[in-house]
């Protein structure tokens, strides 16, 4: 089971868009990452990072909201992955499964359970009910079994179910693969109504399914995501950094910049109107803490603006805005201070006091 789950390494791949984030894994024969629908609604691009795929913005090519499925041009070569990795057999009742995921902010995770029910009817199709535990972001990951082949698309976990997982099963995947291969055309949509599989190229006036006259949305019709308000200031503070906001976005009011060795998250609370950077830096050693945690407290007396705190393991350098106090100049200033001082701080840390890097994400 551990050379099966091994092999998938390199195949998961983490997803994001401004509305959501989740898992996918690519397919190196087909040319595709296949993620879920709802992961990637309503864009018509999404960004995708993996153990050798750097972040980048990858083009969707066919949604089908009837199965949940999505796949996503992948920008990586098919030749150093041979194994045919989609499952032929159906599963049974009682099989061993393995659930794994990579979403953004967590390092790969895997975890095992046993088929209980393998004619669940979801929202009208048939799904594999399973209890491997799907972490949150994991949706749209492989279920696979002890051969590592994969017999399932994860969509979804119920909250507080005791580890209820659903599943598209394999034989949807492969159906669609061929479906999807079969339509002329780069941009496909399978119709909910007629089960047809139509390119852009098809559609009557842009929007209706040939075959049927049924209103369908094609990925590339989706509309161009705009923020606005204290996202539309957020952005316009990054890009004046010459960071590339597109890249950056990683679900609904959050954002993610690599500044040298730290790696620094944006979140904006709604709510409370609070804007937090936090720099992810360096972790603690196991040994000789104490003089790192002298060190955090000067500085925490000494540093303007910026903070010190301790997360697990993780040294984590925040900054906190309240929404009524930024505009562009004095946001500028203050993050161009937080991405400074974060690979600053990174060095001194390992360098003069003992602390270790933190492990890649991906």
């Amino acid at each position: 089971m551990k050379a099966a789950i091994e092999q998938f390494r390199d195949l998961i791949i983490q997803i994001a868009t401004p509305y959501s984030t989740g898992t996918g894994f690519l397919l190196p024969r087909d040319g595709l990452i296949v993620t879920n629908y709802h992961i990637v609604q309503d864009n018509r691009d999404a960004v995708v990072l993996g153990e050798r795929l750097p972040k980048q913005l990858s083009r969707i090519v066919y949604a089908d909201p009837k199965y949940d499925l999505a796949f996503l041009e992948a920008p990586v070569s098919a030749e150093a992955f041979q194994p045919e990795l989609v499952a032929d057999a159906d599963v049974s009742e009682g099989d061993v499964v393995v659930s794994i995921g990579h979403p953004f902010g967590l390092k790969f995770s895997v975890t095992q359970g046993v088929v209980s029910n393998t004619k669940r009817e979801v929202e009208g199709v048939r799904h594999l009910q399973h209890d491997a535990a799907l972490n949150p972001g994991n949706s749209g990951g492989p279920l696979i079994n002890k051969e590592g082949q994969i017999v399932g698309v994860n969509t979804l976990g119920i909250e507080q179910g005791d580890n209820i997982g659903f599943a598209l099963p394999a034989i949807y995947l492969k159906q669609s693969l061929a479906d999807f291969q079969a339509a002329e055309g780069e941009v496909k949509v399978r119709c909910e109504s007629c089960n047809n599989v139509i390119s852009e190229q098809e559609l009557d006036n842009k929007a209706y399914c040939k075959h049927c006259g049924a209103k369908v949305y094609l990925p590339s019709e989706a509309e161009v995501y705009e923020p606005a308000g204290v996202a539309e200031s957020i952005e316009e503070l990054l890009k004046s950094l010459g960071q590339d906001v597109r890249l950056s976005r990683r679900g609904p009011q959050n954002w993610e910049i690599v500044e040298g060795s730290a790696r620094i998250t944006i979140t904006y609370h709604e709510d409370t109107g609070l804007i937090m950077g936090d720099a992810y830096l360096c972790a603690l050693p196991s040994t000789n803490i104490k003089p790192i945690y002298e060190f955090l407290l000067r500085q925490n007396f000494e540093t303007e603006g910026l903070s010190f705190s301790i997360k697990d393991q993780d040294i984590v350098l925040s900054l906190l805005i309240f929404d009524r106090y930024l505009n562009l100049d004095t946001g500028i200033k203050l993050f161009q201070h937080l991405f400074e001082r974060a690979d600053y701080y990174d060095n001194i840390l390992v360098e003069e006091y003992g602390a270790l890097w933190r492990e890649e994400e991906a």
